[in-house]
């Protein structure tokens, strides 16, 4: 897949970003409201008969919270535009899958982190075989962990936009397990939601 930002300076990228998320088939005032409205979902269900709630009885690591935003977003879209969006299905889809024009599905990747996020080291790896493309639209989330003082942690950012393989950076440690992205390619290439 060609790169969006082939030949465009870096003083321009926020410009291609917002161009992108604009062509978007999401609003992206929608998107944000749709993580802010399932996160207190996750606060407001119960699990069990008893039935337990998360925040007062049960208090998830961040990988755990992660992993219902990650699961919850899709199946939200899919439920409000069923001909249109679906969660993915195998390990070669993005995890937002779109119907229509598989150009517009995307990534979530979510952070306890207050403002970075991360990928496992295959992000900063060329994939052969049938791995799913790690160019495209991605949908980042960073919100707070429990802590004794803050049961009911918060969205602390939401951004929406672009990434390339390429801007995918790996630990130099053969034995590290992370990618990461440089400051100056998230602050540019994924945008903070809502837009101004």
């Amino acid at each position: 897949m060609k790169s969006p930002y082939e030949n465009v300076k870096i003083e321009k990228w926020e410009e291609k970003t917002l161009e992108l998320i604009n062509e978007h088939p999401l609003d992206s005032k929608e998107v944000f409201d749709v993580v802010n409205k399932v996160w207190q979902d996750i606060f407001s269900s119960g699990i069990g008969s008893k039935p337990f709630k998360i925040g007062k009885d049960l208090f998830p690591r961040p990988q755990i919270m992660g992993f219902f935003l990650h699961e919850l977003i899709p199946l939200e879209f899919a439920f409000r535009y069923p001909d249109v969006w679906r969660k993915d299905k195998e390990k070669i889809e993005k995890d937002m899958v779109c119907l229509l024009d598989n150009k517009y599905s995307f990534e979530i990747k979510t952070s306890s982190s207050s403002s970075r996020i991360y990928g496992n080291r295959s992000y900063a790896q060329k994939g052969t075989g049938d791995f799913k493309s790690k160019s495209g639209y991605y949908l980042a989330i960073n919100f707070e962990k429990f802590t004794s003082e803050n049961t009911t942690p918060g969205i602390s950012l939401v951004r929406f936009g672009w990434l390339d393989h390429e801007d995918w950076v790996g630990q130099e440690s053969p034995t590290g397990q992370q990618a990461h992205i440089p400051v100056e390619v998230e602050r540019k290439k994924l945008l903070t939601l809502p837009l101004k």
